[in-house]
């Protein structure tokens, strides 16, 4: 009786973590809006898609902020301000 109630329970964990990973994936999430044309004919259909990273500038000035705060000695509550304020004013502070 044990060995079958183990077997029963290791089925069933094993078919709701497969289950649970096919509802994880990795799709690019797409947002589609449908506008009427002037003639309300054939509707016109734009697709976004959101960035994935983020662009080269503002990169360039979140690693300027993190070294200028490595210099400082910055740790802590202390080193996410000054990085915060460091990139409001564009990297420079």
């Amino acid at each position: 009786m044990r060995i079958a109630t183990m077997f029963t329970t290791t089925a069933f964990v094993a078919l709701f973590s497969v289950s649970a990973m096919a509802q994880t994936a990795t799709t690019p999430s797409t947002t589609t809006t449908t506008t009427p044309s002037a003639t309300m004919s054939t509707p016109s259909t734009t697709t976004t898609t959101k960035p994935k990273a983020m662009k080269p500038a503002q990169t360039a000035v979140s690693k300027a902020c993190s070294t200028q705060a490595d210099a400082k000695g910055l740790h802590g509550k202390a080193r996410a301000k000054f990085r915060s304020d460091c990139k409001k004013n564009g990297g420079k502070v």
